[in-house]
């Protein structure tokens, strides 16, 4: 589920362009013609980057950004049609990840998109680690203490979520969309249930995991 991107703005013409530029190279693009449905799109989806217009009809970019930056570090990517220093400014002193000044050319857009990707440690073949926890993304290995430990894929994919999105509480539900995705039929016990056997094997390590009762989860790290 990485790489996949939200692309918030309100020119259909430029939200296309954006999405088919996108696509060629691979990623998975969703949309939002507006601020509130950005909002909406992300916390129901796993996304890896935000590509977020400033001027849009019922929330404007800086909001989204400063509500997102609230809970997440999902990389940011600003686009603006107002080549100003303020603008600028102000959208990096909120937490974005880099800016673009429309008009500007698709070559231009996908590389900054690579450029943030890499920096943010967001490609899947790159090694992450949290504590004395190592993920060996492209191997699909866990190491502990230089350990091997062999979970099925979904633990896995839980653990890689948790440690991308480290010191953030995750609710049950988003966890569930996040990992499961979307159109999952279970209930927030199927996480329970991963989280209890992730964190077994884990062993001592597992308990940078905590439980945030009646919510749901974080790794502190």
């Amino acid at each position: 589920m990485l790489n996949k991107i939200l692309i918030a703005e309100d020119e259909p013409a430029l939200r296309n362009l954006v999405k088919t530029c996108l696509v060629k190279e691979g990623y998975s693009v969703i949309e939002a013609k507006d601020g509130q449905e950005a909002l909406d799109l992300f916390y129901s989806e796993n996304v890896s980057l935000v590509i977020l217009d400033i001027m849009m009809p019922e929330l404007d970019g800086f909001e989204v950004l400063k509500t997102i930056r609230i809970e997440s570090t999902v990389p940011v990517l600003m686009l603006t049609a107002r080549n100003t220093e303020y603008d600028e400014l102000h959208g990096l002193k909120l937490g974005a990840d880099d800016y673009i000044t429309k008009p500007f050319s698709p070559a231009v857009l996908v590389s900054r998109v690579k450029a943030v990707l890499k920096r943010s440690g967001m490609f899947a073949d790159n090694d992450i680690s949290a504590n004395d926890i190592l993920l060996k993304v492209r191997e699909h290995e866990v190491y502990v203490k230089d350990e091997k430990i062999n979970l099925t894929p979904k633990e896995f994919d839980l653990l890689q979520y948790l440690i991308q999105n480290k010191n953030i509480v995750h609710s049950r539900e988003k966890l569930l969309s996040a990992v499961w995705g979307y159109d999952f039929f279970g209930d927030a016990r199927t996480v329970d249930t991963h989280m209890k056997c992730l964190r077994t094997k884990l062993k001592q390590s597992g308990d940078c995991i905590k439980t945030v009762r009646k919510y749901g989860y974080k790794l502190e790290g």
